[in-house]
C-alpha cells in the first residue's frame, strides 16, 4: 500500500468519527512508520476563556485518535482497535491560534495488541504532550462489508 492511500484511509476513518469531524481533524502525512494528523484551533475548543489554551479533552481526543488511526497504516488490512489503555503526559499548554499536530507510530504489534507512542506539539521538539496506548485487535472478520469498504474504498 503506498502512502497516499494510506491517507486516503486514515481520512476516510477519521471522518467517520463524530468527534474527529466536530474537531475538524485532518491528515497531514501518512506512511507505512507513521501518522500525523491536525487539530486547528477553533473557538469551541478553548478550555479556558481568559487565556485561550485549547482545552485538555481536545488534546487527548486529538492523540487517541491518531494512536488508533495509525493501525490503518501500519496493519495489511483495515481493522478497528479500540483503545485498552492510553497514559498522557501533559508538558505544557498549546499555545492560542495556532493548530496542534499529532505524530503517532506503532512500536510493537502481537496478534492480539498494538503498542503505539505519539507526541502533540506546535512546534517540533517541543511536545505539548505525549502518550502511549495499547489497542486490541479485532480482526478484520469482526467489521461489517459496508464500514470496511467505506474506509478501503472498496479495495482489499
Amino acid at each position: 500500500m503506498n502512502d497516499r492511500l494510506r491517507a486516503d484511509r486514515v481520512r476516510r476513518f477519521v471522518n467517520s468519527l463524530n468527534q474527529a469531524r466536530t474537531l475538524g481533524l485532518s491528515v497531514t502525512s501518512a506512511t507505512e512508520q507513521q501518522l500525523t494528523l491536525c487539530l486547528p484551533y477553533s473557538e469551541k475548543i478553548i478550555g479556558n476563556p481568559e487565556t485561550r489554551v485549547i482545552h485538555g479533552g481536545a488534546i487527548t481526543t486529538l492523540m487517541d485518535t491518531t494512536c488508533g488511526s495509525v493501525m490503518i497504516c501500519v496493519l495489511p488490512d483495515f481493522e478497528l482497535c479500540p483503545t485498552l489503555d492510553l497514559r498522557m503526559d501533559y508538558m505544557h499548554p498549546a499555545e492560542p491560534d495556532r493548530p496542534v499536530y499529532a505524530r503517532a507510530e506503532v512500536y510493537r504489534l502481537t496478534r492480539h495488541i498494538v503498542f503505539t507512542r505519539c507526541q502533540a506539539y506546535q512546534d517540533e521538539g517541543d511536545p505539548v504532550a505525549q502518550c502511549v496506548g495499547t489497542f486490541m485487535r479485532i480482526g478484520p472478520g469482526a467489521l461489517p462489508r459496508a464500514y470496511r469498504d467505506l474506509i478501503t474504498g472498496g479495495e482489499a
